[in-house]
């Protein structure tokens, strides 16, 4: 009898301690683009998995899996015509999550590697502060590979291309949204030349399979593209090419311009905010 009472006050425990299953765990909008694509937040205290849902098309995509690591949303403006092309930001800014079919299928975006505002730059020559990230770190002055979360004031994807505002002036983009035929496989590569640092010219080219992802995965700062002194190699690309320095117009938008969230949705009143 005792043995028995011991485990009925064990199973009890464990309902008192219950955490809400899959199915259990409430939805809620975060973000409308119009008024028939919008993105959901599967999870408690506005961290979850993350769903893409498109009532014209008839797509509903996991974008961010419950086994993956919880989506949180970003804070800044976040303004989003583009249906084919799509990029979410992960709310510590690491990277994005993207589509390039409509929301179908989803990938990780990066920033490439080098290609910060202030690349390469010394001394006087950084105009970008030491600053605190997220997680307690200084970031050293100067922008080496990508901004920091509370650097971004807007984030803009408007034509299947993002353009990301930063609170320096600065412009970080992804590509113009195709890909060039030369860097196919089977593809001749693409020719440049560019100064070496002794100031001598050197001739090099671009390898199918060995010049960086295709279009819409990897975002750069306009400066290391584009700026007179541009120092990646996506630089010699066509749709890094000829970029404006300014994010578009858009016009006509009837979607949301930011992302939102309730803390309190799923939560017994015990537990929510006062």
């Amino acid at each position: 009898m005792k043995r028995r009472i011991f485990l009925l006050i064990c199973f009890c425990s464990a309902c008192d301690q219950h955490d809400p299953g899959p199915s259990e765990l409430p939805r809620q909008v975060i973000y409308r683009f119009d008024d028939h694509r919008y993105l959901e937040l599967e999870g408690l205290r506005c961290e979850g998995a993350l769903w893409y849902v498109d009532t014209k098309r008839k797509i509903r995509s996991e974008a961010v899996a419950r086994d993956t690591p919880f989506f949180r949303i970003s804070f800044f403006k976040y303004v989003h015509p583009s249906e084919r092309y799509i990029s979410i930001p992960w709310g510590d800014f690491s990277g994005f999550i993207v589509s390039k079919d409509y929301g179908r299928t989803w990938g990780d975006g990066r920033f490439s590697p080098g290609g910060g505002a202030d690349s390469y730059a010394y001394g006087s020559d950084r105009r970008i502060p030491a600053r605190e990230s997220d997680y307690g770190v200084m970031v050293p002055a100067g922008e080496d590979t990508r901004p920091i979360r509370t650097d971004v004031v807007s984030m803009t994807v408007v034509n299947d291309q993002a353009f990301i505002l930063t609170r320096w002036g600065d412009l970080y983009i992804s590509s113009k949204p195709f890909d060039d035929p030369r860097l196919k496989p089977g593809g001749e590569g693409i020719p440049y030349t560019h100064k070496y640092y002794d100031g001598s010219l050197r001739h090099d080219r671009l390898e199918p399979g060995s010049s960086g992802m295709e279009w819409g995965w990897e975002y750069t700062s306009w400066n290391s593209v584009d700026g007179p002194k541009h120092w990646i190699t996506d630089a010699y690309k066509p749709n890094w090419q000829n970029i404006p320095n300014k994010i578009p117009e858009v016009k006509n938008y009837t979607g949301w311009d930011h992302m939102t969230c309730d803390l309190d949705v799923g939560l017994p009143e015990s537990k929510r905010r006062k």
